[in-house]
């Protein structure tokens, strides 16, 4: 079969991937490829049980086209979701459903010189001990906190590679699978545009609330990446004159005051004064127990664990009103681990937004909470790789019956 094939084929299954369900019409419009040869590569892929059909269309008044949807087991990607302190790994299929269990490591990213080689060997193991078969594999996302360049496979805030290989290189080699990176935080956007609250917007921020408060941006249809890929450093604004140094090395930053570690920390601060709350014997040596306890406790009432949410939530509103300011967005969509708090983010924030935004201007931006939540960086992982089927070093997709260039 002709690489030219191969790719338009993989181009269907992408479209597939992320649009569920399809016509022959949708795919010629989204490809720009005319009717006879979607219809003909659609035929192939059946034939392939790569693709399926899925009944007529809803009425709309006229001749109800077929639907096809691509199979969910046709192929599967492994996607990984990292933060500076705990990395997660599963196996998804075509429809982000997870394929046995999500794998969890303890690593820490900072100063941890050995971060990659651990990743690595986990990655391998991982792929090692799943039940499916490592050739219907067709590729490693990883999202990941630091300043990443996509296009060479470089972190170059963590995760040190050899001088001659990148990231990319170095676990694709160890692995056998094509492996992309990518910022988490345009990763969760990625997935909140494809999948969650901000689909089919034009102009959206996805702020990623985890130890850190990073940004994705929805601007004019697409996802703004920046130059080199470094957009969406929301936690380095500096908002605060609090003589706090941030991870960056600098002082007053956004996160300073507003990342979930923080939160941790002001609970420990207030228990310590004498503060009643259910939060009595908080693990303070597991930062991610300690805040998923805060979370509960909040969803469940307690006076002061609504409090710790809601002063970090105006400090976040406070920042949010500048991107309102300079970007003019429809929409704020609040995902990451911190969206777990759900609507308790919303009156805190929105009471920023009243004290420090002209009106005219936050009177048209929603604030929603993302329902794909701590997932979101899970299902941006998966979709990077799906972003880029068409392009990855695959073996060819072979036809039973059609042979030659198209």
């Amino acid at each position: 079969m002709s690489e030219k094939k191969n790719q338009y084929k993989r181009g269907i299954i992408k479209e597939f991937y992320f649009s569920r369900l399809l016509s022959c019409a949708d795919l010629c419009e989204k490809m720009d490829k005319s009717l006879p040869l979607v219809t003909k590569l659609i035929n192939e892929l059946m034939e392939e049980n790569r693709v399926i059909e899925n009944g007529l269309a809803p009425s709309t008044g006229g001749r109800r086209p077929l639907m096809y949807s691509v199979r969910a087991d046709m192929q599967y990607v492994v996607a990984v979701s990292m933060d500076q302190l705990i990395t997660r790994i599963a196996l998804m299929d075509m429809q982000n459903n997870y394929i046995g269990e999500v794998a969890k490591v303890d690593l820490v990213l900072k100063g941890n010189d050995e971060s990659l080689a651990i990743l690595t060997t986990a990655i391998a193991t991982f792929i090692e001990t799943s039940t499916v078969d490592k050739k219907k594999i067709v590729g490693i996302g990883i999202a990941m906190p630091g300043f990443v360049d996509p296009q060479k496979g470089i972190n170059y805030s963590f995760l040190k590679a050899a001088p001659d290989s990148s990231i990319t290189e170095h676990i694709s080699k160890a692995v056998g699978i094509p492996v992309l990176i990518d910022n988490d935080s345009s990763l969760i956007a990625l997935a909140e545009w494809r999948f969650g609250a901000a689909a089919k917007e034009k102009n959206a921020m996805v702020i990623n609330m985890n130890w850190g408060v990073g940004l994705g941006m929805i601007l004019n249809g697409a996802l703004y990446r920046g130059e080199i890929g470094f957009s969406g450093e929301f936690s380095h604004i500096p908002l605060f004159n609090n003589n706090k140094l941030c991870s960056c090395g600098k002082h007053g930053c956004l996160e300073t005051e507003t990342s979930l570690l923080v939160l941790v920390e002001k609970a420990q601060e207030g228990l310590k004064a004498g503060r009643i709350s259910s939060l009595q014997g908080i693990p303070y040596d597991s930062p991610e127990e300690a805040n998923n306890l805060i979370i509960k406790s909040a969803l469940e009432g307690d006076q002061f664990a609504i409090e710790l949410l809601s002063e970090i939530g105006l400090k976040i509103g406070r920042g949010v009103s500048i991107l309102i300011h300079l970007l003019n967005p429809k929409l704020i969509v609040l995902s990451g681990r911190g969206a777990m708090a759900g609507r308790i983010w919303q009156a805190p924030i929105q009471q920023a937004l009243n004290e420090y935004c002209i009106p005219r201007l936050a009177h048209n931006t929603t604030i929603e909470v993302s329902e794909l939540g701590y997932q979101a960086e899970m299902i941006g992982a998966a979709s990077l790789v799906m972003e880029n089927f068409e392009h990855l070093h695959l073996p060819k997709i072979e036809t039973p019956r059609y042979e030659g260039a198209l």
